[in-house]
């Protein structure tokens, strides 16, 4: 898979970032899943937000409650409002298929709505080093497709840039999880138009 892909995605948070998430933004169901996430954390954790997009609201919530958060995304705008949105915790721009972190890192790592902007190949790979990453009794938070689907939009929500996702279905991200030594706790449809998403809980063995 040429690397055109990820400079698609790059380019298009780079131009909608602002229209994507508003600083403010508190979107219900994040709201959710942070408060589940909430429960299998220590008191001080430390957490790895991969697409991390502006820091609002996934980690800007972990940070608020005293927990240590590294965020990562691809997008230089998102990672520089970040930094200002969230200014308790570290950002890093990167592509997240060329991370390299020490095993045992994180009590909890989540990742939502990420994983579908990475090509097949890297998607499974990332997953396996997730497992790696963290801790024993870690947990990891993902939204992923539930379908199989690759495709590209045209003028992603009016600024003017494509945007493009690719997903093998929510069978086979079990399948990866399973096979990271990650054991799928929570499994949840998530409706969205005429699809949805899948939402994985999974803590590592």
């Amino acid at each position: 898979m040429p690397s055109e892909p990820k400079e698609i995605v790059r380019r298009g948070y780079d131009a909608v970032s602002e229209r994507y998430r508003a600083d403010d933004d508190e979107p219900p169901a994040y709201t959710a899943w942070l408060a589940d996430l909430r429960a299998w954390l220590p008191p001080v954790a430390s957490v790895l937000d991969l697409g991390c997009g502006c820091g609002v609201p996934v980690s800007r919530t972990l940070a608020d409650l005293g927990h240590d958060v590294v965020g990562v995304d691809i997008s230089a705008v998102q990672v520089e409002r970040a930094r200002r949105l969230v200014p308790a915790a570290r950002f890093i721009q990167a592509d997240a298929a060329s991370l390299s972190f020490a095993p045992g890192s994180f009590d909890a790592i989540v990742c939502l709505y990420m994983l579908i902007h990475l090509p097949h190949g890297e998607q499974e790979a990332l997953i396996r080093n997730l497992g790696t990453w963290l801790k024993p009794d870690g947990v990891l938070l993902a939204t992923v497709g539930a379908r199989a689907w690759t495709g590209e939009e045209e003028d992603w929500l009016g600024g003017g840039e494509r945007m493009w996702w690719s997903h093998p279905g929510a069978q086979t991200y079990r399948r990866w999880l399973t096979s990271a030594g990650l054991i799928i706790e929570r499994d949840e449809f998530v409706p969205e138009g005429s699809g949805g998403h899948q939402m994985l809980m999974a803590r590592s063995g």
